[in-house]
């Protein structure tokens, strides 16, 4: 065996790498390029659980195993920190989630002579999937595929170009769908067949002037800790349940005690409710007006000690003086980070910050900040909710002194 050709690492876009340097598409480590450009599959090599494998743009690691893949969300998060020469320390063992457990996704539709395809884009390709199946979505989610391309056909013209979001509520699946209109008795008649048949808990319309809902049987919600929370058409949930569990946890372990929180880029209010309790109050903060109203409206109506506060931390970050007031701060910002306000926590006496990420790479930017500001990296936990893909998150510790 030439230990050149021996795949020792997956990089971050889900490649191969050899012992010198060479990417291999499709490689797991352990096993070896060999001379003549084929490669020996090594012990951490699996077989595929999808027959749309590696063709499907939802997935992209299916060919390593547990250990690999584990090793792989590990080792995103740990590679962001050096790459901001910053000391991981001693990382949690990374959570995965199981098969058949993602809440939400988002697939798209289009029209093709006389039928519809219907499922993810082809790994970096507009062309669609035609998905026959998911080990990736809930059962519930999953058994909606072929009833929605049941419905797009009975559309009259063939010109369809449609995403269709999917969201597992209390109630039962929601579909959004946009880039499609409904004319005439047959069509309407079709879609709401369509959604009662299926136990579909609420289906709106973006016909170009946002979601309509046209069914909607009883209020959609999502329980959060307990709490169940009206769930806007779009509005951001964690992507399994187990993984929301899993970020949980870190942030209620180490923010146990903390008299008083500020959740940043709150949301609904996923750890808002979760921290919140006889001896904790918490601060809720977020932009999107939907999502801050709902969890509002929750927190009055089952006596949380949750303050919902609407404000954008882009543009109007909580000021150093006004972090002061608190305990702790929790942040779950978008994929881009939060610069600006991290830059007034790094300045602030705030004791303790939890930092969750969807972004390794913009969470070690900010990390570096908060650690020039004074605080130190305590806790480090991976989660892989996107199984199989190379989308990796984080929950993360950081105290000052």
């Amino acid at each position: 065996m030439s230990e050149a050709g021996l795949v020792v690492r997956i990089a971050a876009k889900g490649e191969g790498q050899t012992a010198d340097g060479r990417y291999v598409a499709m490689a797991a480590p352990g096993d070896v390029l060999e001379a003549d450009g084929t490669l020996t599959p090594g012990p951490d090599h699996a077989a595929p659980a999808c027959r749309h494998f590696p063709t499907c743009g939802g997935c992209q690691l299916q060919h390593l195993s547990e250990r690999a893949l584990a090793a792989y969300v590990a080792g995103r998060v740990e590679g962001a920190a050096r790459g901001q020469d910053l000391d991981p320390g001693e990382v949690s063992p990374p959570h995965i989630s199981p098969p058949g457990t993602r809440r939400r996704a988002t697939l798209h539709a289009q029209a093709i002579g006389k039928r519809i395809v219907l499922g993810f884009r082809e790994q970096g390709s507009h062309k669609i999937i035609d998905l026959k199946e998911c080990p990736v979505l809930a059962p519930e989610l999953a058994a909606l595929v072929a009833p929605l391309r049941g419905l797009l056909e009975t559309r009259a013209h063939r010109s369809l170009a449609a995403d269709i979001a999917l969201t597992l509520a209390d109630q039962g699946p929601t579909v959004d769908l946009t880039g499609v209109t409904m004319e005439g008795l047959a069509q309407t008649e079709a879609l709401l067949d369509f959604a009662r048949d299926n136990g579909i808990a609420r289906l709106t319309l973006d016909q170009g002037d946002g979601p309509e809902a046209v069914w909607e049987p009883d209020p959609v919600t999502a329980t959060l800790s307990g709490v169940p929370v009206g769930l806007p058409p779009g509005a951001f949930l964690q992507a399994t349940h187990d993984g929301e569990e899993a970020l949980i946890a870190a942030a209620r372990g180490w923010l146990a005690g903390s008299a008083s929180v500020a959740d940043l880029f709150s949301g609904l209010g996923t750890f808002a409710f979760a921290l919140a309790g006889p001896r904790t109050k918490v601060l809720a903060v977020e932009a999107a007006r939907d999502a801050h109203l709902a969890c509002q409206a929750a927190a009055r109506m089952k006596g949380r000690p949750v303050h919902a506060l609407h404000r954008d931390l882009f543009r109007n970050p909580l000021q150093t003086p006004e972090l002061d007031r608190f305990a702790a701060v929790l942040l779950d910002p978008p994929r881009a980070g939060a610069r600006e306000q991290v830059a007034q926590l790094a300045a602030s006496a705030v004791p303790r910050v939890v930092y969750i990420s969807c972004n390794p790479a913009s969470w070690a930017k900010d990390a570096a900040t908060l650690i020039a500001g004074g605080y130190r990296l305590a806790g480090l936990v991976p989660v892989g909710q996107f199984r199989w893909s190379t989308h990796v998150e984080l929950a993360s510790l950081f105290v000052k002194g």
